[in-house]
This record gives C-alpha cells, sequence and structure tokens, in this order.
C-alpha cells in the first residue's frame, strides 16, 4: 500500500540543518546566520521559502534580530566553549575578538586574491571556504552572504591607499592625486568597479574615507556642500567608467585566450573593409592598427575635466550669481 504521509516542507529540511550547526556549536551565540538572501542561494530557494526557514528558527527560540547586525544566534541557545576559569573574562574576550579580528581579515584577502586571479565569477561561500580550509559555515560568523562579503573585500583594499593627511597644494593637485590613487587601485583589482555604486553606495569605513577626503580638498574654493558632493562624485565616476572599461578586457583576454593586441590585429581586414567605401574618412586617417591605452585615456580624461571645472569656478563671483 503507498504511503500516504506526506513529505516534509523544503523549508523545515534547511531549518533542521541550520539547528544542528546551533545544536553542534558550529554557529554560537550572537553569531550571524545565513540572511534569507544567503538562504536563497545557497540552497536553490524561492525567497519565500528562505523567509519560512528565518520565521520557523525565530519561532524555535534560536535566533533573532539584532540592530546593525541581522538575524544571530540568540543569546540562550547553544553551547559557548567552556572559558578557563583562572583568565581574566574581560582579557579572554578580547583575546577572542583579537582572533576572530584576524579570521575576518585572512577571510577578506583571501577572497580578493582568488577575485584577483580568476574574476567575480569564481568568487562563492563554499570556494571561498575550500581555499581558507573551513567549514562553509564558518564564514557565515564574518559575512551574511557574497553580496556582503563583496562589500567589505572593497573597504578592505580601499583602506590600503595611503592619502596624506594634508594633501599637495592646491585643490587640482588634490584632486590628482585622490583620482590617481583609486585609477591604480582598479588596476590592480579590476573587479573593483563592479561593486561602486553611485546610486546605492554602500557605507563603508574606508570607502566613506575617501569620499571625505576629497570634499575636504575642496575647501578652498568654498562651494557650496552639494557642488563639492556633485564634484567628488564625478571625479569618481571618471575612475570607474575607465575602470569598467579595464575590467571587460581583463575578462575578454581570460575568457578568449585572446590578448587585446591579437585582437586588433585579428579584425583589421574587416577594418580597412569598412574604411575603403569613404563613409568614415575622418576614422579612416586613424591608425586602428594599435590597441587603445587606457592610462592614456584615463589621464586625458582626467584632465580635460580637471579644465572644465577650473574654468566653472575660475570667477567665483559670476558662478555664484547664476548658480546660487
Amino acid at each position: 500500500m503507498p504511503s500516504t504521509q506526506r513529505p516534509e516542507p523544503p523549508y523545515r529540511a534547511i531549518v533542521a540543518e541550520i539547528r544542528s550547526w546551533i545544536d553542534g556549536g558550529d554557529l554560537r551565540p550572537g553569531d550571524r546566520v545565513p540572511s534569507i538572501r544567503a538562504i536563497a542561494q545557497r540552497w536553490g530557494v524561492a525567497i519565500a521559502t528562505a523567509t519560512k526557514v528565518t520565521a520557523a528558527l525565530r519561532e524555535e527560540g534560536l535566533v533573532e534580530t539584532k540592530g546593525g547586525s541581522g538575524t544571530v544566534v540568540s543569546p540562550q541557545t547553544g553551547r559557548r566553549p567552556a572559558r578557563p576559569q583562572h583568565r581574566d573574562t574581560t582579557a579572554a574576550r578580547q583575546a577572542e575578538s583579537a582572533d576572530q579580528e584576524m579570521l575576518r581579515t585572512r577571510i577578506l584577502r583571501a577572497a580578493v586574491d582568488l577575485a584577483d586571479t580568476e574574476g567575480l565569477h569564481a568568487l562563492s561561500m563554499r570556494r571561498l571556504a575550500a581555499k581558507l580550509e573551513l567549514g562553509p559555515m564558518s564564514l557565515y560568523r564574518h559575512v551574511t552572504g557574497k553580496e556582503e562579503l563583496l562589500v567589505q573585500m572593497a573597504d578592505l583594499v580601499f583602506g590600503d591607499l595611503d592619502l596624506p593627511e594634508r594633501g599637495p597644494q592646491g585643490w587640482r593637485a588634490k584632486l590628482e592625486l585622490v583620482a590617481r590613487q583609486q585609477w591604480r587601485l582598479c588596476r590592480r583589482h579590476v573587479w573593483l568597479p563592479h561593486v561602486v555604486s553611485f546610486t546605492r553606495p554602500v557605507l563603508a569605513p574606508n570607502m566613506m574615507a575617501q569620499t571625505e577626503w576629497t570634499l575636504r580638498a575642496l575647501e578652498e574654493l568654498h562651494l557650496p556642500m552639494d557642488v563639492r558632493f556633485q564634484e567628488t562624485l564625478t571625479l569618481h565616476a571618471l575612475v570607474v567608467t575607465v575602470g569598467l572599461s579595464m575590467a571587460a578586457e581583463v575578462e575578454a583576454e581570460r575568457n578568449t585566450g585572446m590578448t587585446l593586441q591579437r585582437w586588433s590585429e585579428a579584425e583589421r581586414s574587416r577594418r580597412q573593409e569598412l574604411l575603403a567605401d569613404g563613409r568614415f574618412p575622418l576614422l579612416a586617417t586613424i591608425s586602428g592598427d594599435a590597441a587603445p591605452d587606457l592610462d592614456v585615456l584615463f589621464e586625458y580624461g582626467l584632465a580635460r575635466h580637471l579644465d572644465g571645472f577650473a574654468a566653472l569656478v575660475g570667477d567665483q563671483g559670476s558662478w555664484a550669481r547664476a548658480h546660487l
């Protein structure tokens, strides 16, 4: 006789797995559990199913929502590792916090290295855990999923920039300095422009420090703050735009195995054919054999942008009357 027992809903299996991590100590009180988005991605379920998982864990008292941290394991749940009785509790907590921060940095550095060498498409929580020889769920103590991982990676590499406290003399020299440093950063980490957003900026301290430094560089011009902010965003956008072109070229070379120079040479006959009939006489005067140099393009764009901004603020009296 066929069984009449109804199969267990998919979300229950996920609840059971996360519960086992909590019971086994892989997730401890206060640790972040996977977000709804992370659950949907990891187990390949719909957002509605992932939402049921979180709701069920909350109903069992296993997790709770903590402001600024998301969903975490409830303090009344799980097993805390025993602490040596002879050690000072505060010192033990400080040591554990330092160890966790070192592990977080190690995780982020490994993620940056993976993205640098193989591209963002190769970066996943499971792949990163394997690279570090850690259990996949141990990563979720530090990041709730790939989206947050990318933000922390970007913040980490922006922290590698060393902008001077005061900078060179004059607003233009300061803007050239910060733009060129960011351009070198994008060359070093070609995935970075894909993470930066101007419409939904991430609240990451090292990235915010770059914006703050650029705003301060414009103080001597005595412009309204909204104008200074627009200029700061435009300068960053120039860097990111050229950076996206570089990222696309690196990805194309990685996928095809063909360098830009070789691609340009392969397209030579097609290019000559299109230019031979006289429809594009100006383009025909430009040598198309050499691949475009993105460093030259960046420097040209930076110089022309700053020329325009200098003209805008050159006569501050008439400019102010026209814009205030």
